[in-house]
């Protein structure tokens, strides 16, 4: 082996059966290392690299008094911010292009504090070599889908504070796990699609009665089609409008911890849908500003779009959105679906008949 035995991963120390692969092992934590170091670099520390929701979106600012909308779309040629406020006009209020293919508008809380509010409806026309299209914004904390046309669109939420006064973690690295998956909308016993607030009342009582003390949440994040269970997202940091408000997801969870149960939200970072319409292929118009261009871009039995992990602002992006329902949710952990298509170029659809294969 090429380390001696004192400067072997812990990972190889406490398990001989690895050390055929230690190489591998070593390999990839080296490469973490490096990776980790370059984030780091970039924002600081890692904690702030993924703050980016803070910064993407549309955030309010204190200092200068009023709203910043900002977006990453470095193969653009113009971006347009349009809603309610400014009557769905699409030319009105074009924004700034800054460094590193980040656009940025501003809108002063003096002028716009009567018609950008709570619950206004916008989108974002984006101008590219393919043409213009009127998009939703990829860091949007709030979608809406319109009863009559169908259309999806963003939505500006700005509720206030929420009271998370008597939340508390329940669990200690001693707790045993017991897991109740579980989807929002298919939980309940009448038909038609459940509620947040339903799933609080109806649902977290029997659980707890049955004796688990974490439940796991499918079909969190914003998904245009309801068939495909929560793992076609749209929209990563968006809760889903068809069971509820923000804050009605804020009371599931708070509750849940109330009756000393965690709550585990499942995470989908392996893939997107293809949707230009409400989700974030092709925002650009260079069909690979988050994914992989061609062919490794496409998932051949999912139909949907790969991630570049490679890419420090697709790393920036997913990071955040973890952090976000961490920090605005309280979820207590994830599970992340399709991770064998994250990890391998197959997807995890061959056989891990032999060791070398889980490192190749």
């Amino acid at each position: 082996m090429n380390n001696p035995r004192n400067k072997r991963l812990k990972l190889v120390r406490e398990d001989p059966w690895l050390e055929p692969s230690e190489d591998d092992l070593n390999e990839r934590y080296n490469r973490f290392k490096e990776r980790l170091k370059i984030l780091e670099d970039k924002s600081g520390t890692f904690n702030q690299f993924a703050n980016a929701y803070k910064y993407f979106g549309i955030n309010y600012s204190s200092k200068d008094k009023g709203w910043y909308y900002r977006e990453w779309a470095p193969a653009a040629h113009a971006l347009y911010f349009f809603g309610d406020f400014n009557d769905w006009d699409r030319n009105a209020h074009p924004m700034q292009r800054k460094e590193n293919g980040i656009w940025e508008i501003f809108l002063d809380e003096r002028t716009y504090k009567k018609r950008f509010v709570h619950g206004s409806r916008i989108k974002v026309r984006v101008d590219t070599d393919k043409g213009s299209s009127d998009r939703i914004p990829a860091y949007i904390r709030r979608v809406v889908q319109d009863e009559h046309t169908k259309d999806y669109c963003g939505q500006v939420w700005l509720p206030g504070r929420y009271k998370w006064e008597g939340d508390k973690p329940v669990l200690t690295k001693n707790n045993d796990l017991y897991i109740y998956e579980a989807h929002i909308g298919m939980a309940q016993e009448k038909e038609g699609v459940g509620t947040y607030r339903e799933f609080t009342e109806n649902v977290l009582p029997h659980i707890k009665h049955a004796g688990y003390n974490a439940i796991q949440l499918m079909a969190i994040a914003e998904h245009p089609y309801y068939g495909s269970f929560g793992y076609h997202v749209s929209n990563f940091f968006a809760p889903s409008s068809r069971f509820g408000t923000p804050e009605d997801l804020k009371q599931l969870v708070k509750t849940a911890h109330q009756m000393g149960i965690a709550v585990i939200m499942d995470l989908v970072h392996s893939h997107t849908v293809k949707n230009v319409n409400e989700g974030i292929n092709d925002f650009d118009g260079s069909n690979a500003q988050y994914f992989h261009p061609g062919e490794r871009g496409e998932h051949p039995h999912w139909d949907s779009r790969l991630f570049d992990y490679g890419k420090v602002e697709v790393l920036q992006f997913l990071l955040s959105n973890i952090k976000y329902w961490m920090q605005e949710f309280h979820f207590d952990g994830f599970r992340f679906d399709g991770v064998g298509s994250m990890m391998y170029f197959h997807h995890g659809y061959e056989s891990f008949d032999r060791r070398e294969k889980f490192f190749r």
